[in-house]
């Protein structure tokens, strides 16, 4: 007479576990990776107690070196106003976020302006520059 065990062992693995610590992973990376700053040029912006909320179309830096930077991408003087202006064609009333640096004299603003009047001007738009500023 043979005797046989009842309870067998199951030699396959249960992935029930698994998953739900991938989905707790997922969300733990998803929560996390919507807290870090996207801006990846690093500038000191001036501070203001006024607070202005626009929907941005084109983001234009000036840095501590007086570079321009239009989407972070580097542009000479010269070519500021062509990359403005491929980056808002075919809309009438864009706005562009100007973040200098408060070290950055005036005149590197005005600039700025200039060349999205001159945008304006061109294209009979009402495209508008928005100083970026920190909360005091």
């Amino acid at each position: 007479m043979a005797i046989q065990t009842r309870n067998k062992r199951s030699v396959e693995f249960s992935m029930a576990s698994m998953s739900d610590l991938v989905f707790l992973l997922l969300i733990f990376f998803m929560l996390t990776s919507t807290l870090v700053a996207p801006n990846a040029i690093k500038l000191l912006l001036p501070s203001s107690s006024s607070k202005t909320m626009a929907k941005q179309s084109v983001t234009v830096y000036i840095n501590e070196s007086y570079k321009y930077f239009v989407e972070e991408t580097q542009v000479d003087e010269s070519q500021l106003e062509s990359r403005i202006r491929n980056l808002i064609s075919g809309q009438n009333e864009a706005s562009i976020v100007l973040r200098a640096d408060k070290t950055v004299p005036v005149q590197y603003v005005v600039n700025v302006i200039d060349a999205v009047n001159d945008i304006n001007n061109s294209t009979n738009s009402k495209h508008k520059v928005i100083l970026a500023t920190t909360p005091k």
